[in-house]
């Protein structure tokens, strides 16, 4: 059994502030600890329940938090940005199953640093109408492999968002949003007990189904302000609906995906 893993860090126990998530910024390094302690409680769950191989996909910022050293011997580490498919680099039918470790909320949500791609430049991403976040975007590309998101790591908030997409996913709350800047997180054991229990558990039951997106799925993108927006639509195919939105539609959703990627690149350069 094959188990892929993207590890975020604003979901991680322990881990509430900018100052924490920023590389060179003061409380980065602990966290990437932490961080990196989380997803080996994930690689200890998969291979418990099962796993023959584990691959984990750095996925936050410049995608070069995991500490090697520190890392399980077991799993193998894509690291490094840009990647093209980001946060699902390397992901295809060859997978059993997908795990999410240290996600948070989409953005707008109350969730602790809740965010969607870029704090910097998104305000809101919709799908088909409904505001979505990055596990939702996520799962949706690992679904055109048939491959299901079956754990997940984060807040109370992210929580809910995931029971509302795929309620039998089985989920690891480290933490509670006590607003953006702020959580009430479980100990460091304790969360990672939770994090080997919920995967290990999701590896042995199997019991979690892929997704399918959306069979027209049509994004719009909102930035943060116009100039951001001017340049996203440069993105063949796009379409600009107001002055800070980008709507981009096609019947095949990893071109979605893919061009969401590219309108965000675009909008970081403003």
């Amino acid at each position: 059994m094959r188990v892929y893993i993207s590890a975020d860090i604003e979901g991680t126990a322990g881990v509430s502030g900018r100052s924490q998530t920023a590389a060179g910024a003061e409380g980065y390094q602990a966290a990437c600890r932490l961080m990196t302690q989380e997803v080996n409680a994930a690689i200890e769950g998969a291979f418990a329940g099962g796993a023959t191989q584990v691959v984990v996909n750095d996925s936050h910022g410049q995608m070069l938090n995991l500490i090697l050293e520190l890392l399980d011997p077991r799993a193998d580490l894509l690291h490094g940005s840009p990647k093209p498919w980001s946060m699902v680099e390397g992901l295809d039918g060859s997978y059993d199953l997908m795990v999410c470790t240290g996600y948070h909320a989409r953005a707008g949500a109350a969730g602790t640093l809740a965010h969607t791609y870029s704090g910097a430049v998104v305000h809101e991403v919709t799908l088909c109408g409904r505001p979505v976040g990055e596990y939702e975007l996520n799962t949706y590309l690992a679904g055109t492999y048939g491959v299901p998101v079956a754990a997940v790591s984060g807040d109370d908030v992210l929580e809910g968002e995931v029971a509302a997409l795929s309620p039998s996913v089985h989920f690891a709350r480290v933490k509670e949003a006590r607003g953006r800047f702020g959580s009430l997180s479980l100990g460091a054991e304790r969360s990672r007990e939770a994090i080997r229990k919920a995967v290990e558990t999701a590896c042995r039951a199997q019991d979690v189904a892929h997704l399918e997106p959306p069979e027209e799925p049509d994004l719009i993108a909102t930035f943060m302000h116009a100039g951001q927006a001017q340049v996203a639509a440069l993105c063949p195919g796009s379409e600009r609906v107001s002055p800070v939105a980008v709507r981009f539609g096609h019947p095949d959703y990893r071109e979605v995906f893919r061009a969401f990627r590219a309108m965000i690149t675009l909008a970081s350069t403003v």
